[in-house]
């Protein structure tokens, strides 16, 4: 149904619009305990055999959101709903920023792909504490937990040199830490004007050294994850690796978006309308296959990897845990097939076993 009927109609609009819609409609469901129990029923799986122990936490299963989806933390709860494991929200910034100009969203339908040059557009950190602060302390109340892990992505914003990007992710970390499961530093973004020359290790560890100084001296141990790129050469990528062995970095997310524009079907007129931005979907499958096998050699057996990019289907759900993932995190899979996709990659991982 989804395919043949909803999608058809979404296309029909406005990509960035669809995407508000989706958001609000989420939030609506989420406040009618009917409408709860029915997404619920529909869409999640309860299976002792889904569960993963990763980075000191048991995940109900290891299908996830990736980031950019919730940037705010306004729906990451309802999201639970649609049997995801745990949802990474953000990117967030220190301060609210608009991001680049509309449109800036753009979909691929023959490649099963989207363009997006986004640019960190969010509300800021001082509002997702508030979504995050406002939740938990409803389901405190309520003494029960229904929302799923959540990791919290941070980036700088566009306006701070990179020089100064430290402070940025600092500011971020400390504030949001008891908010959060655990913590991605995003420094692989392709549409963040500079932000990518932050994987190079001279700039990554002035990044997460003092995190990992902050994070010395609190109660609780927050995990933190560096998210790299599908396009850095195998050189970079071991310089980035090799910042998470050498340090107290807990793991990677491997991949983000992709400056490529290999092999895609769309014609050579409408892509340079669309022009910049960072592309996900199914031509980014095997890069980001490539690179999580890559990261798995490079880094052993003990460091977590969550894959993302190019999870379109269970098949590729499946190939990226055999390829030594501990967990997989979904987006633009979804929208090509619907809010269903999660609990269809669950039903494949128990097949497999």
């Amino acid at each position: 149904m989804y395919k043949k009927i909803i999608r058809p109609i979404l296309f029909r609009f406005n990509a960035e619009r669809v995407h508000e819609w989706t958001l609000g409609a989420l939030k609506l469901a989420g406040k009618i305990p009917v409408l709860r129990g029915l997404l619920r029923a529909t869409f999640t799986i309860s299976d002792p055999r889904l569960e993963r122990e990763v980075l000191g936490m048991t995940f109900p299963n290891p299908v996830g959101m990736a980031a950019g989806f919730d940037k705010d933390a306004r729906v990451y709860r309802e999201l639970g709903m649609l049997g995801l494991g745990f949802v990474e929200v953000g990117t967030l910034t220190p301060l609210p920023q608009p991001g680049n100009p509309k449109p800036r969203l753009f979909r691929l339908p023959k490649d099963r792909a989207i363009i997006n040059r986004m640019g960190f557009n969010n509300r800021g950190m001082e509002t997702a504490a508030e979504n995050l602060r406002a939740r938990d302390k409803k389901e405190r109340d309520k003494k029960e937990r229904k929302k799923p892990i959540v990791g919290i992505n941070i980036g700088k914003n566009t306006l701070t040199p990179n020089e100064q990007a430290p402070a940025d992710y600092l500011k971020l970390f400390r504030r949001l830490y008891e908010l959060g499961d655990y913590f991605v530093v995003n420094v692989s973004c392709p549409n963040v004007a500079g932000l990518t020359k932050l994987q190079t290790t001279e700039y990554l560890l002035s990044v997460v050294e003092p995190l990992l100084e902050f994070r010395q001296g609190q109660d609780t141990y927050k995990p933190i994850l560096i998210k790299i790129s599908p396009d850095l050469t195998r050189e970079e990528t071991d310089a980035a690796l090799k910042v998470v062995t050498d340090t107290l970095v807990d793991g990677v997310v491997a991949t983000n978006t992709t400056t490529s524009r290999e092999g895609l079907h769309i014609s050579h007129k409408k892509l340079n309308a669309i022009g910049k931005g960072g592309l996900s979907g199914g031509p980014l499958t095997a890069r980001a296959l490539d690179t999580v096998k890559y990261a798995r050699e490079k880094i052993g057996p003990t460091y977590p990897i969550i894959a993302t990019g190019g999870v379109m289907t269970t098949t590729d759900a499946v190939a990226m845990l055999d390829a030594g993932a501990d967990l997989v995190q979904i987006y633009t899979g979804m929208i090509y097939n619907g809010p269903g996709f999660a609990r269809k990659i669950c039903k494949a991982i128990l097949t497999e076993k």
